[in-house]
């Protein structure tokens, strides 16, 4: 921090007490008056997603209460700005999304918005969509510091935006999140670089603080920002670890606030005497910033911030602005119920998104019947033009909303589809695009489930079509957790060509998923995921849940051998991934079968944080005599999930039969005479190799190793005056059975 920052930090804290102390001179004295400060209202939101209907069955307010809510504080202070976080479009509810967002860029507007900051939805259709559409369109100013032009390093939009309130000049900063590049297609974006917040961020408060008209001036800076914490504590806001925390911790004195956006939380900070906030999601919170700042000294005098809630229940907290409502909401609303409405199918059963452990809360970590169903789908279109198109991929963050069972209107009947839900469903208007890739490119795809480092989202569940099954190794090193792949019941070949199918964000190489953006023998297929899901229930008017889970983690334990396991010898699966994590039905146990070895064991559903583990078993099998060499553990439950698991089990030795003769020098002997057996061990064909044992009925009198041609001649330790029965024993090896002689009579006298 530079030296003439830190003192204008300090100056602004002091001019807190300086204000204090003239207005008690005022009261006491009456000296000469200074001029009264001026105070600003800052009216901030962020990630709208085009949520322009009061939704009854949640938070959202709407687009009207939200503007009647700016239109009061506009009429308590005419010195009131409106900014945003972004995410104002894109991933928008029906009534916004049918009509390309248009009917939410007017209604912010009429609103009032001045400026946002540019967010990753708003390149949900490129660069160009925002520039030529909707930046013209919008009444307000998307502004980016940190996006540039790959050819001439220009910057693509404005950097900044300022307003002046009675002398008093506000500037806005702007940033999107760094990870864009991975957040939206690829290709949409190709012309843009995408350059690191905080350093963007930092020079261009700097130019609006060095005193030159040239580059822009203001007296208060605030960072709007499209990063945010990943929880609503203090300290997820200050880690530096993390991309907002990084931001928090290093933008400098120069930025007086950070507004921010894009993980939907509310959150009301004061770090290091700046303002840390954002306002939650989709209207149903606004912020009511009061900066006030002595118009002489132009010295700022304070910043207090104020959250509030839009609705309590479903009682709307401000009155609706009427021409909004009736205007621009209204006619929007009766469109999209008519081209909604429209029945596209029916279903028998819910097909949801993967659920937090509150049941509620989205988890793009875990498989779903959703995820699965939509890559079904895609598969399907796919191949009505690319009739070999073997696989579909389907990113978790495409599917906004659950396509559910139950009625949602009383001209939707229980099980049917409506165009409107199969819209909200996927509200991104990607298109479908046929690629090839390698056995061992789809491997690396998989691998890339478990994001980077520093990801706001550690891992991102793939779903992925029928036939295609995987295990993996959840406690593996990253890079080798996927442990085996197959389709339609077949291994993967790493050097084979597969035909992939993906939608466009993910084809490009989007949410860090860069394998595809290898891939060779690229076609638009000229469908979108939408028209997709259209055209497949127009073939197939029913639609059921697959409630068999495609992948499944799996832990074996390791052979004694490295050369595999033995028969006779356990095997423990440690197995995660089994259930799913909404309303589906419970598998409850699961069964490893290995040649005419089963064992069943109960599933443990409880759900796991954000990943893809919920239903974990514990599975222990011993090795059957009947098996040899590579063999596959299937893994199954009642709900039809099935995987293999590859072990490699040594081959069974057949050992050869061995025959066994022994007779001793003598029959009758002194105790003081040595007795010698001499024993042939002989199998067909075969040279017999080994250690021969003589018993004296179960005690040890000698031993030998069988020497060539199959005899070895063995001396007999003392044995006691009376009678003995001595036998020889071949014990056997890996080659051959092991034999026993006759016994052979032995008398001691004396």
């Amino acid at each position: 921090m530079s030296s003439s920052i830190a003192k204008r930090r300090r100056a602004c804290v002091a001019a807190v007490g300086v204000a204090a102390v003239a207005l008690s001179a005022v009261v006491a004295a009456a000296p000469a008056a200074a001029a009264d400060p001026v105070t600003i209202n800052l009216v901030t939101f962020n990630d709208f997603h085009g949520r322009i209907e009061n939704d009854p069955n949640s938070a959202a307010a709407g687009i009207a209460a939200l503007a009647g809510a700016i239109d009061q504080v506009r009429a308590s202070n005419p010195n009131t700005v409106v900014a945003a976080a972004g995410d104002l479009v894109g991933a928008s509810t029906f009534a916004s999304f049918i009509q390309n967002d248009e009917p939410t860029i007017a209604a912010l507007t009429a609103a009032g918005l001045d400026v946002s900051a540019a967010g990753n939805h708003e390149f949900d259709q490129g660069w160009a969509d925002l520039r030529d559409r909707i930046q013209p369109a919008a009444g307000w100013q998307y502004i980016a510091a940190n996006l540039h032009d790959r050819v001439t390093g220009a910057p693509i939009m404005p950097e900044y935006y300022t307003t002046t309130f009675d002398g008093v000049t506000i500037g806005f900063v702007g940033a999107v999140t760094d990870e864009l590049p991975s957040l939206v297609s690829p290709t949409g974006i190709e012309d843009v670089i995408v350059g690191d917040v905080t350093e963007n961020v930092n020079r261009v408060a700097d130019d609006l603080r060095d005193g030159d008209p040239a580059n822009g001036e203001a007296d208060v800076v605030v960072l709007l920002v499209h990063e945010g914490a990943a929880n609503v504590t203090l300290a997820a806001a200050t880690d530096p670890s993390t991309p907002f925390g990084h931001i928090v911790t290093e933008v400098n004195d120069n930025v007086d606030a950070i507004v921010s956006g894009h993980t939907h939380l509310a959150y009301n900070h004061v770090i290091d005497g700046r303002p840390v906030i954002s306002s939650g999601q989709y209207g149903e919170k606004f912020s009511n910033m009061a900066i006030v700042v002595d118009p002489e000294t132009k010295a700022l005098v304070s910043m207090v911030n104020e959250t509030f809630s839009l609705k309590t229940g479903q009682t709307l907290n401000y009155p609706e602005d009427q021409a909004i409502k009736n205007d621009i909401v209204a006619p929007a609303s009766a469109y999209a119920f008519e081209r909604g409405k429209v029945s596209l199918g029916s279903i028998t059963a819910d097909l949801t998104r993967a659920k937090q452990a509150n049941g509620t809360s989205e988890n793009r970590g875990g498989e779903s019947t959703l995820g699965n169903f939509i890559a079904d789908v895609h598969l399907w279109a796919a191949q009505q033009t690319v009739a070999d198109t073997q696989i579909a991929f389907m990113n978790p963050g495409g599917l906004r909303a659950d396509l559910r069972y139950a009625s949602s209107a009383d001209y939707d009947a229980a099980g049917n589809v409506t165009y409107k839900e199969a819209a909200d469903v996927q509200p991104f208007a990607n298109g479908l695009v046929t690629l090839s890739l390698t056995g061992e490119q789809i491997r690396a795809v998989l691998e890339q489930q478990w994001q980077p480092a520093g990801a706001s989202r550690p891992f991102l569940k793939l779903g992925v079509s029928e036939g295609f099954t995987y295990t993996f190794d959840p406690t593996a090193p990253v890079g080798q957790r996927i442990t085996s792949i197959t389709l339609n019941g077949e291994a993967l070949d790493p050097q084979a060509t597969y035909g992939v199918v993906a939608n466009s964000f993910l084809a490009g190489g989007g949410d860090n998923f860069t394998v595809f953006a290898q891939g060779t023998n690229r076609a638009e297929s000229g469908v979108s995921d939408l028209q997709s899901v259209v055209n497949w229930f127009d073939a197939h008017p029913v639609g059921s849940p697959d409630l068999a889970q495609r992948a499944v983690g799996v832990q074996v334990s390791a052979p004694a051998a490295p050369e595999g396991y033995v028969a006779g010898e356990t095997i423990t699966l440690t197995l995660s991934g089994l259930e799913f994590t909404s309303t589906e039905p419970v598998a409850g146990t699961v069964t490893a079968t290995l040649g005419s070895a089963s064992v069943t064991a109960d599933i443990n559903r409880t759900v796991t944080a954000a990943d893809d583990l919920t239903g974990q078993a514990t599975v222990s099998l011993v090795v059957p005599a009947d098996i040899g060499g590579a063999n596959e553990i299937a893994v199954t439950t009642p709900t039809g999930t099935s995987v293999l698991v590859p072990v490699t089990v040594q081959e069974p030795v057949v050992k050869i039969d061995t025959t066994t003769v022994a007779f001793a020098n003598k029959v009758i002997a002194r105790s003081n005479q040595q007795i010698q057996m001499t024993v042939l061990v002989w199998a067909d064909g075969e040279k017999v190799d080994g250690t021969v044992t003589v018993y004296d009925g179960t005690t040890v009198v000698g031993t030998g190793t069988v020497g060539k041609h199959g005899v070895v001649k063995i001396k007999v330790s003392k044995l006691s005056v009376g009678s003995h029965e001595l036998t020889a024993v071949y014990e056997g090896n890996g080659t051959f059975n092991s034999s026993s002689s006759s016994s052979w009579p032995v008398y001691i006298w004396r």
